[in-house]
This record gives structure tokens, sequence and C-alpha cells, in this order.
């Protein structure tokens, strides 16, 4: 759900490099291995968290349709000076409710893949290109990981999206910064919220969302630096689910959360090829031999 598949999206972020300040070549491709931990609830209303000790792979790629970066994976599908259209994908972590209080005698959650187009529009740079603020409107379609995959339901995150940049007073560090509302369809609500009749209990009343709509509010702020021969880098998430429309479901224990992660991983090699990384600012990357 959204909880774990933003957190994991920012933990999968903050495993690759981000461009330099300056356009500059770099390989086609980078490749590492390193270790990582990121602690957050187990489900997005959960008073319960969870922390996992993870292999961190590293890996970026820089191509001109697939890219591999500090936004994620995702297919270009579009891009000019100030609009990217992008296939965005994720993926979120299952939960045992044998380990969840609330959870207790439901059926699991499965693992998911989400997948959906993101419109991205450049709002303004700096002069200097070391700054630059985006609105992104990310729709995403989740589907269980199971043998017979079932359609979980809809998600959009509109948000404001801050990269920052300082050569000068701090060489190799980017710091990114994003806040949005989250909305739901109401399918997405009842897979993750409902409680049916047949799990109602005295303590867990029967129970189903009115339907789509406001999910909360996120805020991500993630750090990280590329060294010649290894990568640092972590987030730090908070989460409110104020007014939500699915707020009063039995299975929302908590309204508010913080979580984090944190992960180092080491540069195992990188292609001969070399391409251009463009500068903040710029949308248009040239890859050649």
């Amino acid at each position: 759900m959204r909880a774990r598949s933003a957190a994991l999206a920012a933990f999968g972020a903050a495993m690759v490099s981000t461009c330099p300040a300056h356009a500059k070549e770099e390989p086609l491709w980078e490749l590492g291995l390193g270790a990582g931990a990121i602690d957050f609830p187990q489900y997005r209303g959960s008073d319960q968290s969870k922390t996992y000790v993870l292999p961190a792979p590293y890996f970026v790629y820089r191509g001109d349709f697939l890219k591999a970066d500090r936004e994620g994976a995702r297919g270009i599908l579009f891009r000019n000076e100030s609009l990217d259209v992008d296939l965005s994908l994720g993926a979120s972590l299952p939960v045992y409710s044998k380990d969840n209080r609330a959870r207790e005698g439901m059926p699991d959650l499965k693992p998911t893949i989400e997948a959906g187009p993101s419109f991205e529009l450049t709002l303004w740079r700096s002069s200097r290109r070391d700054a630059k603020l985006d609105l992104r409107l990310p729709v995403r379609a989740a589907f269980s990981v199971e043998s017979q995959p079932k359609f979980v339901g809809t998600q959009f995150f509109p948000h404001l999206n801050v990269d920052l940049r300082n050569e000068e007073r701090f060489p190799g560090w980017n710091l990114g910064l994003l806040a949005g509302a989250v909305f739901t369809d109401g399918r997405y609500n009842r897979y993750y919220y409902e409680v049916d009749p047949a799990f109602a209990t005295a303590t867990r009343p029967a129970y189903t969302p009115p339907g789509g709509g406001y999910a909360g509010t996120e805020a991500i702020v993630a750090l990280s630096k590329r060294f010649p021969r290894f990568w640092v880098g972590g987030f730090l998430r908070y989460d409110t689910l104020d007014n939500a429309r699915f707020i009063e479901s039995p299975l929302v224990t908590s309204k508010h959360y913080v979580a984090g992660g944190f992960a180092i991983a080491w540069i195992l090699g990188e292609s001969k090829e070399r391409v251009d990384v463009p500068d903040l600012g710029h949308r248009s990357p040239a890859v050649r031999d």
C-alpha cells in the first residue's frame, strides 16, 4: 500500500546516483551492491512498525527510453524542456496478519507491483541550474503478486518536488524534498481497510469504506552522495491520515507516523560507453557511443 510503496520508492530512489550540477559524460550504466535498513509501519495506518535489513543493489541506467536514477525506475514516454511523461513503477511488501494486532485472523496483504504514467512539469529552475521545482502527477494501478494476480486499485499522488545541489559548498551531495496529498479509489480502500462481517470481532466491527477520495498527506526528504567507489544515502518520511476517507476503519490504529531508511553500496562496475548527463535544469539527454 501507499505507506510501504512510497517508503520503498524513497529507498529505491535513494539507492541510485543523482546528476551533477553541470552536464558531463557519465557511464551508460553503473552497478554496485551494499546493505540498507528501512523502518516503517506494517501498513499505512498501523501503529505497529517493522524494520527490514535488506541487500541494497545500486543500479543506474541512463538510456534514452529507460531510466533508473534518483527518481526511480521508469520509461520515458515524452520529454521536452519543461515536461516529462514517464512510465512510473513501484512495489510493496506483504503484511502477515498473524504479526499485526489489528488484522489478526484476517487474510494477509499480498505484495504488490504498481505501474502507470507520471506527468512531471518543471515550474521553476535557478539560473545556476543547481535547484529546481517540479509538479509531479503520478497515477498507478496496483496488482497483487500471487499465483492469480488481482487488481487492487488505483492511487494518485500529486506532489511538489524540490531538488537542491551546491557543488561549491557541498560537492556531490544531493538533497530532495517532496510533499503532496494522496488520493485512492474505492477498490483500493476496500482492499486495505474493509473489515468483512466474517472477520468482525468485539473490538473490530465490520466496516466498509465509503468510497474513494482523499487518503492523507505525505512528505519525504532524501539525501545522498556518490563517492568514487561507494554511495551513501537515506530518507525520512512523515505521513498523516487526518480526514482520510477510510479514517473510521478499525484497521487504522495510528493517524501519523515517521519512517526512515539508510543504505551504503559499493560500486562494482560501470560501462565503457559514456552518455551526456544533463544538468539539474535540462531534460534532453543524448546517448552516444
